[in-house]
């Protein structure tokens, strides 16, 4: 089978869900890199490794879905619960504007009264007070949840949101598309199916809407469902060309109700083969990114090998991995130096992927790397 795979990708056509699961499951790592290589420079050909200068402010825990695998969430009778106004919104984009953050990544619980015009109210706020930022707001789950709150159909509210000036949508809330997984860790509307999440992403790509593609695993799946996660999203790609990147990351278990079944956490081994198996199979999309901030500065490195293409982001703020006992943190001069130490040139780019500039390794007088840049 491996010959038939091989020969699948030098014609580039996209290989089958039987054959997705012969490579997530039989064949060696050290195997797969080279194909996922393959894939990757017939997509961005240039020995260049992207990242991003954002961070990820929440405003509200409070949720009432429950899902097992959370330590984020809070009800609002709990003491630590919060929901942030606007203007305390602002305040925390304002902080990271002054530090260089070009992209906000905002998400928070799934409020059961929230208006939608707070949501909105968000969006447009930041495009009028930071013109600099682009607002990357809103999972599929937060937006199913304003449609339920506010009565309008799914399509009004992302045409709202569009109008406020929101362009792009991450890909959180996506856990792994397969209905008996979800039954299991995340059960209660809007994320009791894989359909409410693509729903989200399909009527966001026929507005405009730009979106990420994710994928959490290392629970309660098998590699059947994650081959499936894969197909979902490859169909929907071939339908609306309306992702960007997946970005792959592996379950945390502390504090959570689930951590108590999950005894050990994927580790390295398991996200390189699946970062080298999605890029192998995602034949229609550009990119595969590199999450460093779940899997570790190290790890990251190595998936550069493996298929990815993009270094994520610098993250100076973070609340959901924080809650589940993850911690980890990188400067943009760190992520370069990661980059440049891996073997490729780093380059800036906007959450829609354009290239912002280049930087190239230099040699200080004292003999450690640093950095020059050009736009």
């Amino acid at each position: 089978m491996l010959h038939n795979i091989v020969t699948k990708l030098e014609q580039n056509e996209p290989v089958s869900k039987q054959e997705g699961l012969f490579l997530l499951h039989e064949v060696d790592l050290p195997a797969l890199a080279p194909l996922a290589q393959l894939m990757r420079f017939r997509h961005n050909p240039e020995q260049v490794v992207t990242f991003a200068i954002d961070t990820n402010p929440n405003y509200t825990n409070i949720c009432d879905v429950r899902c097992s695998f959370c330590a984020f969430k809070r009800k609002g009778s709990d003491p630590d619960a919060y929901v942030d106004t606007v203007d305390q919104v602002m305040e925390k984009i304002g902080r990271a504007a002054s530090c260089g953050v070009t992209t906000i990544l905002m998400q928070g619980g799934l409020h059961p009264t929230l208006p939608l015009d707070y949501y909105v109210d968000l969006v447009k706020t930041t495009r009028e007070r930071f013109p600099q930022i682009h607002p990357h707001f809103y999972s599929a789950p937060e937006i199913q949840k304003m449609s339920q709150v506010s009565g309008l159909p799914l399509r009004d509210v992302l045409q709202r949101l569009k109008d406020a000036g929101l362009c792009s949508i991450p890909g959180g809330g996506a856990e792994i598309l397969s209905d008996r997984v979800r039954r299991k860790v995340s059960p209660k509307f809007p994320k009791g199916k894989s359909s409410d999440w693509l729903e989200v992403h399909r009527e966001a790509h026929k507005l405009g809407y730009r979106t990420t593609a994710t994928m959490m695993y290392g629970h309660v799946e098998e590699d059947e469902d994650i081959i499936e996660h894969l197909d979902q999203i490859r169909t929907l790609q071939a339908e609306t060309s309306g992702f960007t990147a997946f970005i792959p990351w592996s379950y945390k278990r502390e504090h959570s109700t689930l951590g108590k079944k999950v005894k050990v956490e994927a580790g390295p081994n398991r996200y390189l083969r699946i970062i080298a198996v999605a890029r192998i199979f995602l034949n229609n999309f550009q990119h595969v990114q590199a999450s460093w901030f779940s899997e570790g500065k190290k790890t990251g490195q190595v998936a550069l090998h493996f298929g990815a293409d993009d270094f994520g982001g610098t993250i100076l703020e973070e609340d959901v991995m924080q809650c589940a006992g993850f911690h980890n943190r990188a400067t943009a001069d760190e992520v370069v130096a990661l980059i440049h130490d891996a073997g490729f040139t780093a380059a800036q780019r906007t959450t829609l992927y354009k290239i912002v500039r280049y930087f190239k390794p230099t040699m200080s007088r004292g003999g450690t790397e640093g950095m020059s840049c050009r736009s």
